[in-house]
């Protein structure tokens, strides 16, 4: 599957933003999806993911409660509500898929191209 994330930009502290990702593919339905972040000097990270019917999402400790991950499998997109974000949200977020529920990167086959969120304090 291919995918295109988009909608990141510059928020203030304690703002909202969505992230989007769009895929192409007739199997999109079938897919586990992610969203992962890389913040300047670490390594990328799971932020969270959401099962292929959209029953099943989980999260990172850090986003719990301020994230919601979501999918539209008829238009063929997932999302990434943001809200209350923080300076330490900042990041590159990169969306991806993968066929079993996992949280390592590595264990995503297809990647989006990354979006760049930056929350100025």
């Amino acid at each position: 599957v291919q995918l295109q994330a988009s909608g990141g930009g510059l928020v203030q502290t304690g703002g909202s933003l969505r992230l989007s990702c769009a895929a192409s593919g007739r199997t999109f339905s079938s897919y586990f999806m992610g969203w992962f972040r890389r913040a300047p000097g670490r390594e990328r990270e799971f932020v969270g993911l959401i099962s292929p019917a959209g029953v099943t999402t989980r999260y990172a400790d850090s986003v719990k409660g301020r994230f919601t991950v979501s999918r539209d499998n008829a238009k063929q997109m997932v999302y990434l509500q943001m809200n209350s974000l923080r300076p330490e949200d900042t990041a590159v977020y990169y969306c991806a898929a993968t066929t079993y529920l996992r949280y390592s990167d590595y264990e995503y086959d297809d990647w989006g191209q990354g979006t760049q969120v930056t929350v100025s304090s």
